[in-house]
C-alpha cells in the first residue's frame, strides 16, 4: 500500500529523483518571488499578470524544440547545461532584487530567459528516466517523482511565504540558485546518456515535425494525450478559486484562509496519496488506470462544483489531486513506454506543452463560464464534460482502455 521505493535502489534515478526535490521546493521560491518583485517595482497586478504570459511563451516555443534536442544529443549533457542556465538566472535574478533594480523588463526577462532552460531541461529529464529504470518499474519512478513534486507544491510556497517577511526577496532567489547547483551536482554524477543510432543527428524543425508525425501513428499516444487534454481544459477551475473564496465560503474582502485552502488542495490530496501508492504502480491495466483516473478527476470537479462548504470543496479537490496523481504515474509510464528512446525526448515535449498551456486555457474557459454562469455551475459543467468527453474519447480510441505494458521477462 505504501509509496513503492524500489527504484530508489538505482543509485542513477536515486540521484536524479534527489534532485528533483530540491529543484521542487526552489523552484516554488522563484514562482513567488518573481511576481512579488514585479509588483513592488510597478504597484500593479497588470504588470503581475504579465508574469504568465513570459513564463508560458518560452515553455510553448522551447519545449517542442527542447524536445528534439533531448533526442539528439546526450541527455546529461544536455541537463548540465540547461541546470546550469537556470542557476545563472536565478543568481542574476537575485543580483535584480539586492541592487534594487527599477526596471520591471529586466525582471520579466530574466524569467523568460530561466522559462526557456526549463522547457529544453524538461522533455530530457523525463526522458532519461526510462533509460535509468527497468521498464515495468516506470509507474513506481513516476509515482516517486511525482510525489516529491506535489509536496514542492505545498512545501515550497508555504515556506516562502514564512522566510519572505525574515529575509527578503533577493534570499529566496539565493536559495533557488543553492538548490539548482545541488541538483546540478546531482545531476553531473549521472551516467552518460548518449542518442540513439536512429536519432536525428540535428535538433531542427524537421526533428520537431518528424516526432509530431510519430506520435500522430500512435494511436495509444494521441489518446492519452487527448485524454490530458480534456481533463486539463475542462476540469480545471482554479480562475474560480478567488471568487469562490470570497462569495461562497466568506473571505474577506482582501483575501483570506479559503483562498489559500483552495490551492493547497490539490497538490496536498496528490502529496498524500502518492504516500500510498504502492498498490497503483503494481497494477498492469495502466490504460484502464488512466481512463478510471480521469473519470475519478471529473466526479472530484462536480462534487467541488457543487460543494456548499470550504471543508467539502476542500476534500473533493484534494480527491481530484488524488486522482490526477493516479493519471500522472499512468499517463508517463505509458508515454515512456511506448515511444522509442530516440522518440521520448520530443514526446515529453509535446506533453510538456500540453501541461504548460492547457491550464492557461482552462483559466480563460472557465473564468468566461464563471462570469455567464455562475462559479458553482461552470465548475460543476466542467467537471460533467470531462465525464462525458472521456467516455466518448475511449469509445473512439478503445485502444487506450486495452493498453499493457510489454512482459518484462526476468533475468
Amino acid at each position: 500500500m505504501l509509496l513503492d521505493t524500489e527504484p530508489l535502489r538505482v543509485v542513477p534515478f536515486r540521484r536524479l529523483w534527489a534532485s528533483t526535490i530540491v529543484t521542487a521546493v526552489g523552484a516554488q521560491f522563484a514562482a513567488v518571488a518573481v511576481p512579488k518583485q514585479i509588483y513592488d517595482i510597478t504597484g500593479s497586478s497588470g504588470w503581475v499578470g504579465l508574469t504568465g504570459l513570459f513564463g508560458l511563451v518560452p515553455l510553448l516555443v522551447f519545449g517542442l524544440w527542447g524536445g528534439a534536442i533531448a533526442d539528439a544529443m546526450d541527455r546529461r549533457k544536455l541537463m548540465l547545461i540547461t541546470n546550469s542556465g537556470i542557476a545563472v538566472t536565478a543568481l542574476l535574478l537575485w543580483a535584480a532584487a539586492a541592487f534594487g533594480t527599477g526596471s520591471v523588463w529586466t525582471v520579466l526577462l530574466l524569467y523568460a530567459l530561466q522559462q526557456a532552460f526549463f522547457a529544453v531541461n524538461m522533455p530530457a529529464r523525463t526522458a532519461s528516466v526510462a533509460r535509468l529504470v527497468p521498464m515495468d518499474r516506470l509507474p513506481a519512478a513516476q509515482a516517486l517523482i511525482g510525489t516529491v513534486s506535489q509536496l514542492g507544491a505545498v512545501a515550497g510556497p508555504l515556506l516562502a511565504g514564512v522566510l519572505l517577511p525574515f529575509v527578503g526577496l533577493a534570499t529566496l532567489y539565493l536559495v533557488d540558485a543553492f538548490c539548482l547547483l545541488i541538483a546540478l551536482f546531482a545531476v553531473w554524477r549521472l551516467p552518460a546518456m548518449p542518442p540513439s543510432a536512429s536519432a536525428p543527428k540535428k535538433a531542427g524543425l524537421r526533428a520537431v515535425v518528424d516526432g509530431m508525425r510519430y506520435m500522430r501513428a500512435q494511436t495509444v499516444l494521441v489518446a492519452v494525450l487527448l485524454l490530458d487534454v480534456i481533463a486539463m481544459v475542462f476540469g480545471l477551475p482554479r480562475a474560480l478559486f478567488p471568487e469562490m473564496a470570497e462569495r461562497t465560503f466568506g473571505d474577506p474582502a482582501g483575501g483570506g484562509p479559503a483562498l489559500g485552502l483552495l490551492y493547497a488542495a490539490l497538490p496536498l490530496g496528490a502529496f498524500v496519496f502518492g504516500l500510498f501508492s504502492g498498490w497503483v504502480t503494481r497494477l498492469r491495466r495502466h490504460g484502464a488506470g488512466l481512463v478510471i483516473s480521469g473519470i475519478c478527476w471529473g466526479f472530484a470537479v462536480i462534487g467541488f462544483g457543487l460543494a456548499d462548504s470550504l471543508w467539502l470543496a476542500v476534500v473533493f479537490l484534494a480527491i481530484g489531486g488524488a486522482a490526477d496523481l493516479v493519471g500522472m504515474v499512468y499517463r508517463s509510464a505509458m508515454v515512456q513506454t511506448v515511444a522509442t528512446d530516440e522518440m521520448r525526448g520530443r514526446t515529453q515535449g509535446v506533453f510538456l506543452v500540453v501541461v504548460a498551456g492547457g491550464p492557461r486555457l482552462a483559466d480563460v474557459l472557465h473564468g468566461t463560464a464563471g462570469a455567464a454562469f455562475g462559479t458553482g455551475a461552470a465548475a460543476a459543467g466542467g467537471g460533467v464534460l470531462v465525464v462525458v468527453l472521456i467516455i466518448v474519447a475511449v469509445l473512439l480510441l478503445p485502444s487506450v482502455w486495452r493498453y499493457q505494458p510489454p512482459v518484462v521477462e526476468a533475468r
